[in-house]
């Protein structure tokens, strides 16, 4: 899925569009132009260009948090204050949240994208924590 497509817009009469009414490139708008479609972020997949992506073994986790303040793109889930895995949909596996891990062995580890794109969760985890 092409997302840039999907999420242009034509404008009508809007800062920000050209004549042909299409949305300008960054780099064509003055300093201090208007954002006419604030937070559109969420809308675009950014673990699609990720090399390595987090694993979390519950298994061993003390729910200390670190990952979830760590992480910048807010991909840790938690529920009722407990972590409760990861949103591979917004995380780009810059691997900040493995060096949060206080937990030896770490409760989270970085395996290829390559081996873990084909795999469901349990697999991965199996994988990366050397499960039998």
């Amino acid at each position: 899925m092409d997302v840039k497509k999907k999420n242009f817009k034509v404008c009508n009469d809007v800062p920000g569009c050209s004549d042909n009414n299409q949305l300008l490139g960054w780099r064509s708008l003055e300093i201090g132009a208007i954002v006419i479609d604030p937070g559109n972020s969420r809308v675009y997949e950014t673990g699609t260009w990720r090399a390595e992506q987090p694993v979390w073994n519950s298994d061993t986790c003390i729910d200390c948090m670190l990952c979830w303040v760590g992480c910048p793109d807010t991909a840790i889930k938690v529920k009722d204050g407990h972590m409760a895995g990861i949103d591979y949909f917004a995380c780009k596996g810059c691997g900040i949240c493995v060096e949060q891990c206080p937990t030896k062995p770490n409760s989270l580890v970085m395996i290829p994208e390559d081996t873990a794109k084909e795999l469901e969760i349990p697999e991965r985890v199996k994988i990366a924590f050397n499960k039998e």
